[in-house]
C-alpha cells in the first residue's frame, strides 16, 4: 500500500491532468456507470461535521471511500477546512492500494472540476476572473482556471481587506497576472467573464443583478440544505448546471428554497455537467446566457483524482507499508 501525504499530492497531481480526469469521471457518472452511495454527515459540536462517502469508477475500475472532517473555523487559523483521507482499493483482488491526504486532493480536484466546467461553459474569449474568498480554494481555482482560459485580469474580494490585499499581491506574483483586491463584491464581479464563489457564507452574498450577461459562475462554497452563497435572482437568471442532480436536490440551499416555495421545479436543472461534456445536453446556448455550475462535490471526482495521482506518481519513491 502506498501513502500519499499532502506534499506528494501537491507535487504530482497537476491541474491539467486532474481537469481531464474530472471530465471523464463526470461523463461516466452521468451515464450511470459509476455506482456510489449517498454521502452521509455526522453533526459534531460547534457546527463541525464528519462525512463519509463511497463509490466506484465503474466495473473493473478502482473503488474506494473518502472520510473527511469539515471544520470551517480552521480557515481562520490558516488550516484547511476539509481534513481526512481517500482510500483506493484494487479492483482485481480488493486489496487496499493507496491512502491519500484528502485535504490536498480535495483542494485540487474541486478547482479542477470547476475549471473543466468553465472550459465547457464560459465564453472562449473570457479574460476577466472574479473570485470571492481568499482561502485555499480561491487560490486553487485561480490556478486551475488559468489552465483553461487566458485570463488577463483577476479581481478578488474577502471580508478582511488587509488579508485580501496580501492574497492579491501573492497571486499576482505567483501567477504573473494582474490581481486586484475589490472593495466590495459588486465591484469585484462587475462585467467579469468568470466568477467563482469560494466562501463559507450561509446567506447570499452574490446577487444576480450584479452579474453581466454572458458571464459564467462557479458556485463552490459552503454546501448546506438551508445555506446559500447566491440569491434567488441569480438561480432564476442562469442556466443552472449541476455536478449531480441528486446532490443539488439534497444539499443546494439556494435551489431547495425556490423548489419549496414553488418558484421552480426540478427541471430548472438544465443538465448535469457530465451530460454537457458528452454532448447529450447543451451548456451555453447563446452569447448572452449566464451559465452556472453548481459544485457540491462527488466521490467519483475524488476517486478519479486519486487514480490520476497514483498514475502520475508511479515512478516516485513514496512511502509504502505492507498490510
Amino acid at each position: 500500500m502506498r501513502i500519499f501525504g499532502a506534499g506528494d499530492v501537491w507535487e504530482h497531481l497537476s491541474y491539467e491532468a486532474c481537469i481531464a480526469a474530472m471530465r471523464d469521471a463526470m461523463v461516466t457518472f452521468s451515464e450511470g456507470r459509476a455506482p456510489s452511495v449517498p454521502r452521509t454527515f455526522l453533526d459534531l459540536a460547534g457546527g463541525n461535521m464528519f462525512g463519509a462517502m463511497a463509490g466506484s469508477l465503474g466495473s473493473g475500475d478502482v473503488f474506494g471511500a473518502k472520510l473527511i472532517s469539515l471544520f470551517p473555523g480552521n480557515t481562520r487559523h490558516g488550516k484547511p477546512s476539509h481534513l481526512g483521507l481517500v482510500a483506493l482499493f484494487d479492483p482485481l483482488d480488493g486489496s487496499l492500494s493507496s491512502l491519500i491526504d484528502a485535504a490536498a486532493l480535495t483542494a485540487i480536484r474541486t478547482a479542477s472540476a470547476s475549471a473543466a466546467a468553465t472550459d465547457a461553459l464560459a465564453r472562449p474569449d473570457a479574460r476577466t476572473l472574479a473570485v470571492l474568498g481568499y482561502g485555499e480554494q480561491a487560490e486553487t481555482h485561480i490556478r486551475a482556471i488559468l489552465a483553461v482560459r487566458p485570463i488577463e485580469n483577476i479581481r478578488v474580494w474577502g471580508r478582511d481587506p488587509e488579508r485580501c490585499a496580501r492574497f492579491a499581491d501573492r497571486i499576482a506574483a505567483a501567477c504573473a497576472v494582474p490581481c486586484t483586491p475589490a472593495a466590495d463584491i459588486a465591484r469585484a464581479v462587475a462585467a467579469a467573464d468568470i466568477v467563482c464563489t469560494t466562501t463559507a457564507a450561509v446567506e447570499p452574498i452574490l446577487y444576480g443583478r450584479w452579474i453581466a450577461p454572458r458571464a459564467h459562475i462557479n458556485v463552490v462554497g459552503f454546501a448546506g440544505s438551508d445555506a446559500a452563497e447566491i440569491d434567488a435572482d441569480l438561480v432564476l437568471r442562469a442556466r443552472y448546471i449541476a455536478d449531480s442532480r441528486a446532490s443539488v436536490l439534497a444539499e443546494a440551499g439556494e435551489f431547495r428554497s425556490l423548489l419549496r416555495n414553488g418558484t421552480i421545479t426540478d427541471a430548472h436543472i438544465v443538465a448535469e455537467i457530465g451530460e454537457v461534456y458528452s454532448g447529450r445536453a447543451a451548456g451555453r446556448t447563446c452569447g448572452d446566457d449566464i451559465t452556472l455550475y453548481r459544485s457540491l462535490g462527488h466521490i467519483v471526482q475524488d476517486l478519479a483524482a486519486a487514480r490520476t495521482l497514483v498514475d502520475l506518481a508511479s515512478g516516485a519513491a513514496l512511502r509504502s507499508i505492507r498490510l
